[in-house]
Order: structure tokens, then C-alpha cells, then sequence
């Protein structure tokens, strides 16, 4: 049995079977774990999501900020894009039921302790804030997922888009409060020195601007914790980082789909098998 936790698939699904084959994934002992952005922008989102849930329980997936798009477009509270690739979820016989599934799933999970581990694992699409514990990390994407796996929930993804807050109080409430938590988990990439979430810079850390900072490079307040698994940060240009795994090798750019094995943390790469998008994210 091996747990494999694989970045941002984006509808790539040739890449991720080719991903599977190499590691020779058995889907009656191993365990996928997926990064997030299951969808868009690759040519093959409705196969992924049906793919992905399919397995069962032999796969688990968070939430990433372009499976949170699907979820606004399918309730009519998102801005299309030229390169959205999701028309074909929101209008397929199974969308409702695929849609269903997905606004179930977390924006944080806790990986799991294999034999050769000693440290546990949190896994989230961008990342958390250096003050949030891992069990703060749980306990807020619990708040989230219970509104959108609730009856309400297509009223706070009316509410979801827009940069404000952009610096946590834990007195926070209502949507400001769940949008907070979303554009941590989906979204954050820099920090400014006052705190603020800086949500413009997407390129490599080293060209950023003195006040921002990588999120992962911050101290955290619960320093003994174990690594933090990533994705969102096509552009980093690094796996291993301090505070964990970023991986997010750009797939869907014409780069590698990557995946870490937790039982020795070994790195797997394949060469993406999808033509490339013309442009950079």
C-alpha cells in the first residue's frame, strides 16, 4: 500500500493516468491525495472529476480556486473566462451529482502517518497562515465545508469573490469571514509585512517586492508540526521549501504533473502529455 498526494491536475487526466501508470497505482490498496484544481483550463475536466470520484475511498481531494470557479459557474455566481474549460461539467447529465460531490470535499486535510513518518502532514490547495495551527487549519475549513455541503450554499458563493478582508481576525463573521478562510486556502501565495495577504503577485519569490513575503517562509506559530503539502504556485520553481511540498509543477503549462509518495517522500514526476496553454498563468 502507498499514499500518493499529486498537484494540480486541471482536467489533464492523460497526464495523471500516465502519472498512475508509473507508479503503478492499484486502486484496491493505494491512496491518491490531490491537491486541488481537479478542473479547467486542461481539455479534460469532466473525465478528472468523474475519474477522481469514482475511486471512492481510494481517493480524497481539497478544494483549489478553480474547483470553487465550477462551483460559482454552476450556480450562475462566477465570471467565465476564455480559458475555462468547465462548460462541459455544468452541462453534462451527471453535472448536478459531480458538482454535489465536489462542494463536499474540505479546503484542508490531515495526511496520513505511514510507518517511515513521524511527523503529520496537512494538505490544503495554497497553503495557511503562519499563525493557524494545524487543528485551526481543520477546525476552519470544517466551518466552510459545512455551508457549502449545506442547502445555503449557492448564497455565499454569490458571496465568495472579492480581496477583502485581507488580514485574519479571529472575530470575523459571516461571509467575510468564510471568504477569508477561502482565499487562504485556495488563493494566498504572498505576505506583507503588516500581515495583509497580498493577492496580485503570482511569479517566483526571488522577483517580488521587498514587503511581500512567500507565505511558507514566514515562522510559524506552531513550528513542530510537520510539512505542509501544496499547489497553486505553478511559478515557484521549487518542490521542497521550508515549509513542506509545493506541487504544482505546472501541468497544464506543458510542465510535469508531480506526485509525493509519503511513505519515503520521494518525488514522482511525469512530462505533461496535454499540448501546452499558449501563455503563462
Amino acid at each position: 500500500m502507498a499514499n500518493y498526494v499529486i498537484g494540480d491536475v486541471q482536467g489533464c487526466l492523460d497526464s495523471l493516468h500516465k502519472l498512475l501508470d508509473k507508479v503503478q497505482f492499484n486502486p484496491e490498496v493505494d491512496v491518491l491525495w490531490f491537491a486541488g484544481d481537479l478542473v479547467n483550463r486542461g481539455p479534460r475536466s469532466l473525465d478528472t472529476l468523474r475519474y477522481v470520484r469514482n475511486l471512492g475511498q481510494q481517493a480524497h481531494t481539497v478544494l483549489g480556486n478553480h474547483d470553487l470557479h465550477l462551483l460559482a459557474l454552476w450556480c450562475n455566481s462566477g465570471r467565465s473566462h476564455e480559458s475555462d474549460t468547465i462548460a462541459e461539467v455544468v452541462h453534462a447529465p451527471d453535472g448536478e451529482e459531480l458538482v454535489n460531490w465536489l462542494r463536499s470535499q474540505p479546503l484542508a486535510l490531515r495526511l496520513p502517518r505511514t510507518q517511515n513518518t513521524v511527523d503529520q502532514a496537512l494538505l490544503t490547495h495554497a497553503g495557511i497562515l503562519p499563525q493557524w495551527s494545524f487543528e485551526d487549519a481543520l477546525a476552519l475549513s470544517s466551518e466552510v465545508q459545512a455551508v457549502l455541503s449545506g442547502s445555503d450554499w449557492q448564497a455565499f458563493m454569490a458571496a465568495l469573490y472579492g480581496n477583502k478582508p485581507n488580514r485574519w481576525d479571529p472575530e470575523l463573521q459571516g461571509f467575510d469571514r468564510l471568504r477569508f478562510i477561502v482565499n487562504v486556502f485556495t488563493r494566498m501565495r504572498m505576505v506583507r509585512d503588516d500581515g495583509k495577504i497580498d493577492f496580485k503577485y503570482k511569479l517566483e519569490p526571488a522577483d517580488a517586492p521587498p514587503e511581500l513575503k512567500p507565505w511558507f517562509e514566514l515562522e510559524r506559530a506552531c513550528s513542530a508540526e510537520g510539512p505542509i503539502v501544496f499547489g497553486h504556485w505553478s511559478t515557484l520553481g521549487q518542490i521542497k521549501n521550508k515549509a513542506g511540498y509545493c506541487l504544482d509543477t505546472g501541468c497544464v503549462w506543458g510542465g510535469q504533473l508531480t506526485a509525493l509518495r509519503l511513505e519515503d517522500e520521494v518525488i514522482i514526476q511525469v512530462e505533461a502529455v496535454e499540448p501546452p496553454l499558449p501563455t503563462i498563468p
